[in-house]
């Protein structure tokens, strides 16, 4: 069981084995890389909620791998549903979301991109392939809008993508050519040029110039009502689990993992 997009600004402190209200998270040998233990930590809040709700059998445990049982999982499920209703959004927050990001509802919209990519691979040191990445990324920037003339030959040199054989070149693309994290950060956007700033991908970090936009064409707010309706309710959802968890952990006994502790009760 996962709890997805729930953002906490926490930090593991150093004893051998990190506990939720004396359960621990992992066994004593492993150190769990922060992330991890972050999510451990807001799984088995919820897995104890569920136990004391009625919803999961005393008997049921924390694995020393992380991994949630079935039953678990299931309670979790039903006590989320029960503590983390939301009303559905309104026609004008829809609307008005809609109008606050309406290049995200444009079809048929066309990029023609270059890019120089730094991958990251198993031992790379981050922090020195970052610099190198930005140090490239002032090299070529144009700040008029123009292509950069620097750009083909940098690519050439430090890409480690194929297209740095073709200056970078990635030719035309739509949204879904890319990996959605790198489309994220050129679509429904009017620059053109060199981004002032790295694009991270699975891949590693980019330095990326669009040299053409093509926009699409505007869906209409009936024709996206759907999309625009999912896309608040997810947010609404976000927040409330996270204020949902901040709850629990305010009422727990934290060992070895800080979340941020809210002491207000969950606004449905």
């Amino acid at each position: 069981m996962r709890v997805e997009n729930v953002d906490f600004s926490t930090h593991a402190r150093a004893p051998d084995v990190a506990r939720i209200n004396g359960v621990a998270l992992h066994a004593s040998q492993n150190v769990l890389p922060l992330e991890e233990l972050r999510q451990r930590a807001c799984t088995e809040l919820l897995r104890q909620a569920a136990q004391r709700a009625g919803l999961l059998d005393p008997a049921d445990t924390c694995a020393a791998d992380g991994v949630t049982s079935e039953a678990a999982a299931k309670a979790i499920e039903v006590l989320l549903e029960q503590s983390v209703a939301l009303a559905d959004p309104s026609e004008e927050a829809c609307r008005r979301y809609y109008a606050a990001h309406e290049p995200t509802y444009r079809t048929g919209e066309r990029l023609r991109v270059r890019h120089i990519l730094f991958a990251v691979t198993p031992g790379v040191d981050v922090v020195a392939l970052r610099k190198r990445a930005e140090t490239a990324m002032l090299e070529v920037r144009c700040f008029d809008g123009s292509a950069s003339p620097n750009f083909g030959r940098l690519a050439a040199e430090l890409s480690n993508c194929p297209s740095g054989a073709a200056g970078g070149e990635l030719g035309w693309l739509a949204s879904a050519d890319c990996a959605p994290e790198f489309a994220r950060e050129l679509f429904g956007r009017a620059e053109v040029g060199v981004l002032p700033r790295l694009v991270h991908s699975r891949f590693g970090l980019h330095v990326v110039e669009v040299l053409k936009r093509e926009t699409g064409m505007q869906q209409p707010f009936e024709a996206v009502r759907g999309a625009v309706e999912t896309a608040l309710r997810q947010q609404a959802y976000v927040a409330a689990l996270r204020q949902f968890l901040q709850l629990l952990a305010g009422e727990a006994a934290l060992e070895g993992v800080d979340l941020d502790a809210a002491n207000t009760p969950l606004v449905q």
